[in-house]
């Protein structure tokens, strides 16, 4: 006899990290976790250091100076933002606050694998719908909408594939959707991307009762390690996971760092300058190998290998790890044969596209 855990935990399949290590010897060249290569701002740097100097008090528990500056930056008010230990926390807040079992919710076929985890930790039903292209489609979406169905998970731009919806989709999306379906718009990679066609779903959230938006400082802001995701959403809804989340869930130095993270505009337009240019980069001179890479709009590239020729994603995945430069497999994601790689500093970038070139006999 021994505690057994609520039905379905056990069925659910752990959420498996990028590699971070490299064989003894070489030299690390990590590209599995879509971390920025040019690290956090300055100016986090320093405030994150000036909280540690208070380590025996407890954080705000409102993480207002992060709040107000995200709302600044954006354009938003403060109480319609929630701050979140990761963009992670947020989602699972949502699902823990609007999922009852039996419940379904809906995410695209090779979206966040961290929806289907959450979704199942309620006792509630994932739903999968197909995308076309490796891109989310709307119309298999609200096929699959129903009387069960409270959420709706859009990674836009979509993690591993790199690939977006265009607002207006995005706007046919929630259109189709009841009134009591929450859109769940997770923009993790907004500040990436450089499309006429493209918006984060603000506006959207703005307008309705039922969508929300999520963020994170993880990617373009560099500050992975402190965990920091916000949401902005209709103040009812901020309510609800207000009235349930950790009483101090960001700590100081995540408050303190964020909060002059996004206020260093000059560094983030650096930081993307940096990825459009690689971005376009690496997927010219992938393709130029005989790679297909999936067209992307984040800070990484999906790189698949030729089917039936020997050379498959975890040959290269082994061969590339051997030289120090550590790449994601996204078999889990449904792609066997392909590999998810950020778009990393210019040495690592090169040393890629080099090994690879030898790598296929190039």
């Amino acid at each position: 006899m021994r505690p057994e855990p609520n039905s379905g935990i056990l069925d659910i399949e752990p959420y498996v990290p990028g590699k971070s290590k490299a064989p003894e010897g070489v030299t690390l060249h990590k590209l599995s976790s879509n971390e920025t290569p040019l690290g956090a701002s300055p100016k986090a740097i320093e405030a994150a250091h000036a909280a540690l100097r208070a380590l025996e008090v407890y954080p705000d528990g409102q993480a207002s100076a992060l709040r107000a500056a995200i709302a600044e930056v954006h354009g938003l008010r403060p109480q319609n933002i929630l701050c979140g230990n990761g963009s992670d926390e947020l989602l699972g807040l949502l699902c823990q606050c609007f999922l009852a079992p039996g419940d379904e919710a809906i995410h695209s076929e090779h979206g966040f694998l961290v929806y289907n985890i959450q979704i199942r930790a309620r006792g509630a039903v994932p739903i999968v719908a197909p995308e076309v292209d490796a891109t989310a489609d709307v119309d298999a979406i609200l096929e699959r909408v129903g009387e069960k169905t409270k959420l709706v998970f859009l990674a836009n731009p979509n993690n591993p594939t790199g690939t977006y919806l265009p607002f207006d989709e995005v706007r046919r999306l929630h259109a189709g959707l009841p009134k009591s379906t929450i859109l769940v718009l997770d923009a993790a990679y907004a500040e990436y991307v450089r499309r006429n066609d493209y918006a984060s779903g603000i506006e959207l959230v703005s307008e309705a009762e039922n969508v929300v938006m999520t963020r994170t400082f993880s990617k373009i802001y560099g500050l992975a390690a402190l965990r920091i995701g916000w949401m902005y959403a209709p103040e009812a809804i901020v309510s609800v996971l207000d009235r349930v989340r950790g009483p101090f869930n960001l700590n100081a130095a995540a408050i303190a760092a964020g909060a002059a993270a996004i206020m260093d505009r000059a560094f983030v337009e650096k930081a993307a300058d940096h990825n459009a240019h690689w971005l376009d980069w690496t997927t010219r001179e992938l393709e130029a190998l005989g790679l297909r890479v999936t067209p992307s709009v984040g800070n990484f590239i999906l790189v698949h290998f030729p089917d039936g020729d020997g050379r498959t994603a975890a040959d290269a995945d082994a061969y590339l790890t051997a030289r120090g430069y550590i790449l994601r497999r996204v078999t889990g994601y449904g792609f066997p044969n392909a590999l998810r790689m950020s778009i990393g500093t210019e040495e690592a970038n090169r040393g890629v596209v080099d090994h690879l070139a030898a790598f296929l006999g190039a």
